[in-house]
């Protein structure tokens, strides 16, 4: 991952070309970031070729923050994260670490440690000599070198490890020896691009919390490149979310999840239900096929008559026996059963208006599957809380 095919070379990054800002506009919207940001990418744009990687992205981060991008494969995050180490350079925008602004800068002059998904460890040096290897450019004896090794291995739990060469090591265990040398230096700011997707699924699971207990522990600013939701929603103080080039939304992990700002958002982070053949009808409520539904998400941005998506996520489904009424209470037909451990996904029909109906999942915990008897071509009814309904304009 530390090259790219059909690299060019941009643009003077400083220079505004057609449709760019102005310096000045750049150092204005610098200005607007939060005060207290430890990390500002400002209006970064960056394009191969024909293809636009980034278009005028722009983010913070606060000192000590753990940021995870999250994205679909060739949404930009990746070539964000090398903009922000110096491994690329960026066509326009700037990068400030606090209020130095090493937007020209290499990356031996960033002071960034960064841990690829590959690992890349040198294969005929140990872990210890790994960890130690950009130590060698401090003018400090050996024994200060070796101390500082010592307690990097340590911290990343492999004490006993140092002597073995990487072939010797297991995957997580290679990632580990990854870590500690990123950090061997003190950086200001970690980089991770995807570390963990290469190992086992337990191992991931396992070695994400430790990743994230390590850097609370330290306090580094870290940036985290990632394209699973997990991961993000387990580790991150902050989600930006990119799609195409741009970041789409920003906010914490529950924010994300529980309010998305596009139909995007909904349907990469997470399952949704969404629901069409609907119209704003007036200020708190929506129309499917004849059918109104309240609603709670802040639709009255959205002009009544405006076609509009409805969403919902499967476990805010609510099931009950058939006949029961309530706030958005429609009734359903059982379509499936897929069990899912503690849980069943129930694929339900709901019988609405001329267009033969809308299909949507909901998550059933076992013991309400057999308290309420539900079983394929079961009648049931179901409620669609007002508060947990977003809806989107078409």
């Amino acid at each position: 991952m530390l090259h790219e095919a059909g690299l060019l070379p941009g643009p003077d990054p400083m220079s505004a070309g057609p449709g760019r800002r102005t310096p000045n506009e750049i150092a204005s919207v610098a200005h607007e970031l939060a005060a207290d940001s430890y990390l500002r990418v400002v209006e970064a744009s960056k394009t191969f070729g024909r293809f636009t990687a980034l278009t005028e992205v722009s983010f913070e981060a606060r000192r000590g923050e753990f940021v995870c991008v999250l994205g679909p494969s060739g949404c930009g995050k990746t070539t964000l994260l090398r903009i922000i180490a110096g491994l690329e350079k960026q066509d326009a925008g700037r990068v400030f670490f606090q209020d130095r602004d090493v937007s020209t800068l290499p990356v031996s002059k960033r002071n960034v440690g960064i841990v690829f998904q590959s690992y890349a460890l040198f294969p005929n040096l140990t872990a210890a000599q790994n960890v130690g290897y950009g130590l060698r450019s401090r003018r400090q004896d050996k024994s200060a070198n070796r101390k500082r090794v010592e307690e990097l291995l340590q911290l990343v739990g492999l004490q006993l490890m140092g002597p073995k060469y990487p072939a010797q090591l297991s995957g997580g265990q290679q990632q580990r020896v990854a870590l500690a040398r990123a950090m061997a230096l003190s950086p200001d700011l970690l980089l991770l691009d995807e570390p963990l997707s290469a190992l086992d699924a337990q191992v991931r699971i396992m070695l994400r919390s430790e990743v994230r207990a390590l850097q609370q522990r330290l306090g580094v600013t870290t940036i985290m490149v990632t394209h699973d939701q997990e991961e993000a929603l387990t580790m991150a103080d902050r989600i930006l979310v990119m799609d195409h080039g741009r970041i789409v939304q920003v906010g914490t992990p529950l924010e994300i999840y529980h309010k998305p700002a596009t139909p995007f958002v909904a349907s990469f982070i997470g399952s949704m239900n969404f629901i069409g053949n609907a119209v704003k009808e007036s200020l708190g409520t929506v129309r499917i096929d004849g059918v109104s539904l309240e609603v709670e998400d802040g639709s009255d941005r959205i002009a009544p008559g405006v076609p509009v998506t409805v969403a919902i996520r499967p476990e805010d489904v609510l099931v009950g026996k058939a006949g029961e009424n309530g706030t958005n209470a429609l009734p359903a037909r059982v379509d499936g059963l897929e069990f899912r451990g503690s849980r069943y996904r129930v694929t339900l029909h709901l019988p609405l208006g001329s267009t033969g109906g809308s299909t949507i999942q909901a998550d059933i915990p076992i013991e309400m599957i057999n308290r309420l008897g539900i079983r394929e071509d079961a009648d049931v009814s179901i409620r669609l809380p007002a508060d947990r309904l977003r809806v989107y304009p078409l």
